[in-house]
C-alpha cells in the first residue's frame, strides 16, 4: 500500500479526507484495480467515510451551540 493508505484518516483535514474519498471511487468504479486492491481501497474508504461523518457531527454539534448562545434567554424577568 501507498504511503497515504498509512496516514490515520483521523488526522486529515475534511477536505483532504473528502478528496481522498472521492479518489477511491473514481478508482472502484475504472474497474481497472485487482481484487486485492480493491478490497484494501474499499476498506480505506469506509475508514474515510466514518471519519467524515463523525467530523459532520461534531460541526453540527458546534454550531447547535453557537445559535444556542444566540437565542435570547426567553421572557423571565431579570
Amino acid at each position: 500500500m501507498g504511503e497515504q493508505d498509512q496516514v490515520d484518516v483521523r488526522s486529515l483535514a475534511f477536505g483532504e479526507a473528502l478528496g481522498e474519498l472521492e479518489g477511491i471511487v473514481g478508482q472502484l468504479e475504472s474497474g481497472q484495480l485487482e481484487l486485492e486492491d480493491s478490497i484494501a481501497r474499499y476498506e480505506r474508504g469506509v475508514a474515510l467515510l466514518g471519519a467524515l461523518q463523525a467530523k459532520l457531527t461534531d460541526a453540527q454539534q458546534k454550531v447547535t451551540v453557537l445559535i444556542g448562545e444566540l437565542e435570547p434567554e426567553g421572557d423571565t424577568p431579570e
